[in-house]
């Protein structure tokens, strides 16, 4: 099946969350990148770029919450996408490109966890609706 149930569901409740904080930590980034930086030591360009991306990504997270049913395929796609900006996240505290202070590493670190977090509770509510509908 291509469609699934959303609303009221393990998968429904997860992609609200992600939307929810992920709407909430864009803005933040977005708006309050200049004090972040200094308190972070991350460039205010990263953050305010990255905080920005993640507004429209959030509001489509929101969006498919609220749906009857979403396309399977996107929701995979949401799991990949997610997994890819956790492992994304990691790998910038290993290049040299920044230099966080500790409070930068713990917040990179922190939402880069939680990121994976929703992707793992994703992928549960996509097992989960497979199961219920076969």
């Amino acid at each position: 099946m291509s469609a699934m149930t959303a609303s009221n569901t393990l998968l429904g409740r997860a992609l609200l969350a992600d939307g929810v904080v992920s709407g909430a930590t864009g803005a933040l980034m977005f708006v309050a990148a200049g004090p972040l930086s200094q308190l972070l030591g991350l460039q205010t360009t990263l953050l305010r770029t990255a905080g920005f991306s993640l507004l429209p990504f959030a509001a489509l997270l929101v969006y498919l919450a609220v749906r009857p049913r979403v396309p399977r395929p996107l929701v995979w796609g949401i799991v990949g996408y997610n997994l890819l900006w956790a492992i994304d996240s990691l790998l910038l505290l290993t290049t040299g490109w920044v230099s966080p202070t500790l409070w930068g590493y713990l917040f990179t670190v922190v939402q880069a966890l939680a990121v994976a977090l929703f992707a793992g509770l994703q992928y549960a509510g996509l097992r989960h609706s497979r199961a219920a509908l076969a």
